[in-house]
C-alpha cells in the first residue's frame, strides 16, 4: 500500500467483479477507504473481503443505479460511514441484448439506457452534491470503445456509451470551476466473467478478439483500474472532460 490516497474515500459502482473489483482494489492499494456498490451482494462482499485481507478498509452496500432512492442512499451511507467522498468510479452497467435494431425490443432499449446512461447521471448528481460541500473531488465514468465507434447488433449499448462520453464532457464543464474533475475511461474488450464464459465455451472467440487488437491481446481489468486511479490522482490535475481510451490500439485502426 502507498500513501497517495491516505485519508481519502473512493466509491465504486459495480465493484463486485471485473473492472469494478480491480478498481476497488487499486484504490485500496493507494491507501483509500473504499465503498463498494453493486446489485450482486455476494460479489460485493467478496471484493470487500479481498481488500480487508490486504490490509485495506472497505464496506459494501447493495444498490441498484436504476433507482434514484438507492443511489442517494448509497451516497448517504458512504458519507455517514467515512465522512466524505473524494473519488468515484461510475462503472456499473449492462450489455443488453445482441440483436439487430429492427428486431430489438423497446424494453431492451429502455433498460440499457436507464442503467448505462441515466444510471451514470444519477450517480453524478449525488456524488457532485457531496463534493461541492467538501470543495472538490474527482469522478471517472466507465464508457467503452463502443462510445467511440460501433458494432453490429448492440445499438442500445453503443448509444448509451456514446451518451456517457457526452455526459462526461457536459458535466465536466458544469463543475470545472468548482474543483471537481470529471473524466471517462473507454475500455476495449476486457477479461471479465462474461468474456471468460464466452471464450471458454467458444475458444475461437478469444483468438478473434486477440487478432482484432493491434497489441495482440485483450485488456486486463487492472489496466483499466490503473487508468481510473491516474485520472483521480494529482498527476492528472489539469485534465477534465477527457475520455481516455485503453484498448490496445483497437480504435485507431
Amino acid at each position: 500500500m502507498t500513501e497517495q490516497f491516505k485519508g481519502k474515500v473512493a466509491l465504486i459502482t459495480g465493484g463486485g467483479s471485473g473492472i469494478g473489483r480491480a478498481t476497488a482494489l487499486a484504490f485500496s492499494k493507494e491507501g483509500a477507504k473504499v465503498v463498494i456498490g453493486d446489485v450482486m451482494s455476494e460479489d460485493g462482499e467478496e471484493t470487500v473481503a479481498l481488500i480487508r485481507q490486504s490490509g485495506g478498509e472497505a464496506f459494501f452496500s447493495n444498490s441498484d443505479i436504476s433507482k434514484s432512492a438507492e443511489v442517494e442512499s448509497l451516497m448517504n451511507t458512504a458519507v455517514s460511514r467515512y465522512g466524505r467522498l473524494d473519488f468515484a468510479c461510475n462503472n456499473a452497467g449492462i450489455e443488453g441484448e445482441t440483436v439487430l435494431l429492427a428486431d430489438s425490443s423497446e424494453e431492451n432499449w429502455d433498460k440499457t439506457m436507464d442503467i448505462n446512461l441515466k444510471g451514470v447521471w444519477r450517480c453524478l448528481k449525488y456524488e457532485i452534491r457531496q463534493m461541492l460541500q467538501q470543495g472538490g473531488g474527482a469522478i471517472v465514468n466507465i464508457a467503452s470503445t463502443m462510445g467511440l465507434v460501433a458494432h453490429k447488433g448492440i445499438v442500445p449499448y453503443v448509444a448509451s456509451k456514446h451518451g456517457v462520453i457526452g455526459l462526461t464532457k457536459a458535466a465536466a464543464l458544469d463543475y470545472a470551476d468548482a474543483n471537481i474533475r470529471i473524466n471517462a475511461v473507454c475500455p476495449g474488450v476486457t477479461r471479465t466473467k462474461i468474456i471468460e464464459r464466452t471464450t471458454t465455451e467458444f475458444p475461437e472467440v478469444m483468438e478473434q478478439l486477440n487478432a482484432a487488437t493491434p497489441m495482440g491481446r485483450i485488456c486486463q481489468p487492472e489496466e483499466i483500474a490503473n487508468a481510473v486511479v491516474w485520472l483521480c490522482s494529482d498527476n492528472s490535475s489539469f485534465i477534465t472532460g477527457h475520455s481516455l481510451t485503453v484498448d490496445g490500439g483497437f480504435t485507431v485502426q
